[in-house]
C-alpha cells in the first residue's frame, strides 16, 4: 500500500497536538514522583506506595496516544494504488475463421479450442465492459456489435463457421468502424469510452482490400491498440480438397501489428496456453489501476487501538482514562 498521496494532509497538523499530550503526560508523571518525595513519614510512605512503579500503568496512556496518531492519519485520507473495474469500456473480438482453424495440432482443432477460450473470455469479462464479435475469413462479419449482453456473443461464437482466405486487415477495418459507431452513439459528455481490438488468428493474411499493417497504423492514429493472438503450431497441417496442406502460424506478423499499433503479443500453442491469454487479457481489460481511497484500515486500527485503551484502563485503575 502505497501512502504517497494524501487527500487532507493538513490534518497532520494534528500530530502536534499528540505529541504535546504525551509530553504533558511525561511531565504529570514527574510532578506527581515530586509529590510523593514529599512524604516526610518514610515508614508511612512504605505502607501506602508500591516499593516499585509498574510500567503497566502506562499502558493505557500509550494505547491512547497511539489511536489519536491513527485516527490522525485516517483523517489525512491515505491513498493507494488499487484495482477497480472499469465502468466504461469497448472490446471488439476479432476471430479467425479460415480453413486453416479446422488444424488439429491444437485439439480438438484449433477453432474448436478457439471457441472454448473466447467463451471463457467473454463471460469473464467486468459487467461495463461493451463487448463486440467479428469473425473473418475472405471477408470480415460484424457479428455482435458491442454490448453488455454476454449471451448474445457467446451464442456467435458458438456458430462460427469455416470460410476460404484470411482477410485480416478487412478484419481491423470493421472493429475500428464498430468502436467508432459504438463511440458516437455512447460518448456522451466525456466522450468515447477507451476501445482495444483483441485479434486472434493462426495464419498469414491472403486476401482484403485493407493491408494489415496499414490497418494498424490506423488503429494507432485512433488511439485503439491491437492485442494479437498467434494461435497454433508451426506443425499445423488441413486437409484441402483432398491435399494435405501446411498451415504454420504466423508470429512475425502479429507481432508486427501489436508493435505498430501500440498493442501486446500472444502465443498459444495449446488449448491451455490460449486460456491463459485469454484470462491475462479479461484481467488487463476489465480492470484499471486507480488512486482509491486507503483510510479506512487506519480508522480500524484507531478505533480498536482506543478500545485497548480503555479496556487496560479498567483493568489496571478501575477507570477510564
Amino acid at each position: 500500500m502505497s501512502f504517497s498521496n494524501f487527500v487532507a494532509p493538513w490534518w497532520f497538523l494534528l500530530l502536534v497536538a499528540v505529541a504535546l499530550l504525551a509530553a504533558g503526560y511525561v511531565v504529570a508523571q514527574r510532578v506527581r514522583r515530586k509529590r510523593v518525595l514529599r512524604f516526610t513519614n518514610l515508614e508511612l510512605l512504605e505502607k501506602v506506595a508500591p516499593k516499585r512503579e509498574r510500567w503497566s500503568r502506562h499502558v493505557p496512556a500509550a494505547f491512547l496516544l497511539a489511536a489519536l496518531a491513527l485516527l490522525t492519519v485516517a483523517l489525512a485520507g491515505p491513498t493507494s494504488e488499487q484495482r477497480v473495474p472499469r465502468n466504461r469500456a469497448t472490446v471488439m473480438l476479432v476471430v479467425d475463421v479460415s480453413l486453416s482453424m479446422k488444424a488439429t495440432d491444437v485439439k480438438p482443432s484449433r477453432l474448436e479450442a478457439a471457441q472454448v477460450a473466447a467463451k471463457s473470455f467473454a463471460e469473464g469479462l467486468t459487467p461495463g465492459i461493451n463487448l463486440g464479435l467479428i469473425s473473418f475469413a475472405g471477408s470480415a462479419t460484424v457479428l455482435v456489435a458491442p454490448t453488455t449482453d454476454r449471451a448474445a456473443v457467446t451464442q456467435s461464437i458458438d456458430g462460427l463457421k469455416l470460410a476460404q482466405s484470411t482477410a485480416t486487415g478487412d478484419a481491423l477495418v470493421a472493429a475500428m468502424a464498430s468502436i467508432d459507431s459504438f463511440g458516437k452513439v455512447v460518448g456522451g459528455a466525456e466522450g468515447p469510452p477507451p476501445a482495444r481490438i483483441v485479434l486472434m488468428t493462426d495464419g498469414k493474411e491472403t486476401v482484403g482490400t485493407r493491408k494489415a499493417f496499414d490497418a494498424a497504423e490506423d488503429a494507432k492514429k485512433a488511439g485503439i491498440p491491437i492485442s494479437t493472438i498467434s494461435f497454433g503450431t508451426e506443425e499445423g497441417v488441413v486437409d484441402i480438397e483432398g491435399r494435405q496442406q501446411s498451415v504454420p502460424v504466423d508470429d512475425d506478423s502479429m507481432k508486427e501489428i501489436a508493435k505498430i499499433s501500440g498493442g501486446e503479443f500472444f502465443k498459444a500453442a495449446s488449448a491451455e496456453e490460449l486460456r491463459r491469454v485469454y484470462d491475462t487479457l479479461g484481467e488487463q481489460i476489465g480492470y484499471e489501476k486507480k488512486q482509491a481511497d486507503a483510510s479506512k484500515p487506519w480508522l480500524l486500527l484507531g478505533t480498536m487501538t482506543a478500545m485497548f485503551a480503555a479496556a487496560a484502563a479498567l483493568l489496571l485503575g478501575q477507570r477510564l482514562p
